[in-house]
Formats: C-alpha cells, structure tokens, sequence
C-alpha cells in the first residue's frame, strides 16, 4: 500500500499535450510520477517541487562516502587507485541520481536509480572478487570482466522491460557478496576483521530491514504517521558501505598488494565508542 498521490497546484495547473483529435499523448519518461515505484513517504507534502522531501534530502549521506573512503584509505588508494577512484564516483553517481529520482518519482529517475547500483555492484565483482572465486572456466580477471559485463548488459536491458524487477537483483546480488565475505572470514583469524564484519552485518541487517517495512508495511506505518524508513535505509546503507569498503579492500590487498601487510584500525580512536575503520599498509615484508 503506497501513499495517496498529492499533486502539487503547478503540476494540476500543466496544460494538457494531444497527439491527434482527443487523443491524450503519452507521459514523458522524465515527468514527475511515472515512475512504477511510490515510497511510503507522501509526495509533495513539504515542497511543490520535490516529490518525497525526506527521501531525496536524505541521500547527502551517499556524497559524504566520496571524501570519507578516500581520506581515511589513503594508502590504498596510492597502491591501487583505478579500483578506489572509480567505486568512490559511482557511489557518487548514486547519490545524484538517487536525489533525481526521489525529487521527480519519473520513470527515468528510477532506471538511473536503480541502474547505478546494479553497474556499482559489478564494478565491486570486478575489481574486488579472489581470482580463486571465479569460475572454473574463467582463466584470468579479463575473461571475468568480461562475463561480469555482459551480464551487467543483460540485467540492464531487462530493466527496461520490468523495472521493479531490479530491486530484488541487486538485494540477491548483496546476499551472495555477503556470502563471499563469510568464506573469506574462515580464512583470518584476526578479531578485529571479524569485528568489524559484525557490525557491517549489523548495520546491512538494518538497512534492508527499513527498505521491506516501508515497502510491504505502508499501511502500518501511515496509520502511525511515520513514513520515513526509505531514508533511514539511505542514511543506513551508507554506513554499511562505511564498514564494508574497508573489509574489502583488506581481503584485496591480501591477495593484490602481497608485499604490504594490511591492518585495520578505527579513526579517530580505538578506544572511541563510535568510530570509522580503515585500512593501513604496514612496513613490506622482509625477503630473504
């Protein structure tokens, strides 16, 4: 059950564009309301320009992760810029067009939406996933580059057929990174990247938990007049991301940077109750 639609006086007050005698001509794909998806949250209730306010507000948290990452990462990002340069622009490109969407509900809004994740995800498969994860019939990160790419085409394309069908990809998509995530962790012993995993699942467990209330449990949360659990999940999967790039590029450096050995550590402080992780590269190894 979605919010009742409020259209705002200026949109009421569009003349109306025919093709033919009495013909009514179809919406644009870039016009306000078109989209196949209406959030919880009700439209035009704060602003007569922006569909859902809070949902679209609450996406600055996505262009706090550009800076972030990088800053506290530095080290990795001099070993291995192309992969933390290119994820950080398009978490980034989410964030814009996380806002377009939200601010106009249109059909494009919600393809770039959607479409930015699922290429963000690929670029993670790409650039992040063990050779040792990869298909018995993938001989080199090239070939699987490859495969990745085509397949990102063709979930691609079938979103323009079914575009809703994207939200649950890419939740399965998060369930089978997760999954390589506990495969690494059998391999290290090290508490603090098993602690830190914990509280990325924690704070996952969370977001898509917010993401499934607002969407099956409308009803629930309107007769309590409490329609923002789409922007916690923005503002929650941000922190995910927070906890979840640090890991990844600790299990990449791992198998990418073998002459540094990677530690984690918490900024400001350790002994801090809230703190950030991040990954530092120790002294090379000595060689004989």
């Amino acid at each position: 059950m979605n919010a009742q639609v409020k259209i705002p006086p200026r949109l009421l007050r569009a003349p109306c564009h025919c093709q033919g005698r009495g013909s009514p001509k179809m919406p644009s794909a870039f016009a306000y309301l078109t989209s196949e998806v209406d959030w919880c949250e009700g439209n035009f209730e704060h602003s007569e320009v922006i569909a859902e306010y809070y949902n679209t507000i609450s996406n600055v948290s996505f262009f706090l992760l550009f800076p972030i990452l990088l800053y506290l990462n530095h080290q990795y990002v001099q070993q291995r810029p192309l992969s933390a340069y290119s994820l950080s622009i398009m978490f980034l490109l989410i964030g814009i067009f996380s806002i377009y969407y939200h601010l106009t509900l249109s059909y494009v809004g919600q393809l770039l939406d959607e479409l930015s994740i699922l290429w963000t995800l690929a670029l993670t498969y790409t650039v992040w996933i063990p050779k040792c994860y990869f298909p018995g019939f993938i001989k080199d990160r090239t070939q699987f580059v490859c495969l990745v790419g085509i397949a990102t085409v063709v979930c691609t394309l079938m979103s323009f057929i079914k575009p809703t069908f994207n939200a649950y990809l890419l939740n399965s998509i998060s369930l089978h990174l997760l999954y390589l995530t506990c495969q690494e962790l059998k391999k290290c012993s090290n508490p603090r990247v098993h602690r830190i995993a914990a509280f990325m699942v924690m704070w996952w467990v969370l977001a898509i938990s917010c993401w499934l209330s607002d969407k099956w449990f409308c009803g629930f949360w309107q007769r309590i007049n409490f329609c923002y659990l789409h922007s916690f999940w923005h503002v929650l999967i941000s922190i995910t991301i927070l906890y979840c790039c640090p890991l990844f590029i600790y299990f990449d450096s791992r198998y990418e940077i073998p002459a540094f050995e990677p530690e984690l550590e918490y900024w400001p402080s350790d002994s801090w109750p809230i703190a950030l992780p991040y990954l530092t590269l120790r002294t090379p190894y000595k060689r004989c």
